[in-house]
């Protein structure tokens, strides 16, 4: 079954601490790209998430976004220099005695002090929110999941129906080729007879022949509607088949294109041209559903 590239999945998680919640958005790509929107304080968690979310994704870029809620947000430590902070005191100490100022210097204004204290984020949570996270994410990529594999769905059941389509075209195609040949023999027939009466001359009937056999040649379209078949029966035989195959459904994609362009440019007849246009609109019209599976 196939699988959309495009999706939306989330997840909340309650914790004694506080409230996960995830959120992810794909679209499609060329490769797996997976980007993170969250606190600093889970980068260390990064590779562990991305790994969760691989194990539902195998292409298209995923933005994920966590947010905190409750003690987590403001896990932050106040750093104090100490021993340089005694030292301050000292010498404010001795300034007073000195009578160099006379208001008495606070705690709080060498606190301050950039040098003295800092205020600096926690490299990481404890176990009960890693946990959480782990959990959250791996909630959110399973519901992206489904829905990508319902978008998929929809997908496979719209290309199978444009397949029967491309394939009816293709038997109208053989089925009204050889007339082409034929009504151009029958035309050519009718210039020489038309010519005969107008001047009395007959063309050499060999040559004539030859023409007949070059026309038939450059306007037999067989082995390109049997190619063509063949790309159909892979086609129907890959949507059947597990796993990603956006990028073997595009190349096949690529080669039935160029089959109907082959075809549309030996099309000796009006009725042939009406059948390769509709062809290839419908290809043009697969080709875009193609490049949002996975």
């Amino acid at each position: 079954m196939l699988r959309s590239m495009t999706g939306y999945g989330s997840s909340t998680v309650e914790t004694g601490e506080g409230r996960i919640t995830v959120e992810m958005k794909s679209v499609n790509h060329r490769y797996c790209d997976i980007l993170f929107r969250m606190p600093r304080a889970l980068n260390y968690l990064e590779d562990t998430l991305r790994r969760r979310v691989q194990e539902k994704v195998e292409r298209g870029r995923v933005e994920v976004f966590i947010s905190l809620e409750g003690e987590a947000r403001s896990k932050r430590d106040v750093t104090v220099d100490w021993g340089l902070l005694h030292q301050f005191l000292d010498r404010a100490d001795e300034m007073e005695q000195w009578n160099v100022f006379d208001a008495r210097l606070r705690l709080q204004d060498f606190l301050l002090h950039p040098d003295i204290s800092a205020v600096e984020e926690r490299s990481g949570l404890n176990d009960t929110w890693e946990s959480g996270v782990e959990e959250a994410v791996k909630e959110a990529s399973a519901d992206l999941s489904e829905m990508r594999q319902k978008e998929g769905e929809a997908l496979q059941a719209d290309l199978e129906n444009r397949l029967a389509v491309i394939k009816q075209e293709a038997e109208d195609i053989y089925r009204n080729a050889p007339s082409v040949v034929e009504a151009y023999r029958r035309r050519l027939y009718e210039r020489i007879q038309e010519a005969i009466r107008e001047t009395g001359y007959a063309p050499d009937e060999q040559r004539l022949l030859t023409e007949a056999a070059v026309f038939a040649d450059k306007a037999d379209v067989q082995e390109e509607v049997t190619r063509l078949f063949s790309h159909c029966s892979q086609f129907s035989s890959i949507l059947g088949e597990e796993g990603a195959k956006g990028r073997k459904l595009d190349f096949l994609m690529q080669e039935m294109n160029r089959e109907a362009n082959t075809i549309g440019s030996k099309a000796g007849s009006a009725e042939l041209g009406r059948i390769v246009v509709e062809m290839k609109s419908e290809l043009e019209k697969m080709k875009e559903q193609v490049q949002n599976i996975e």
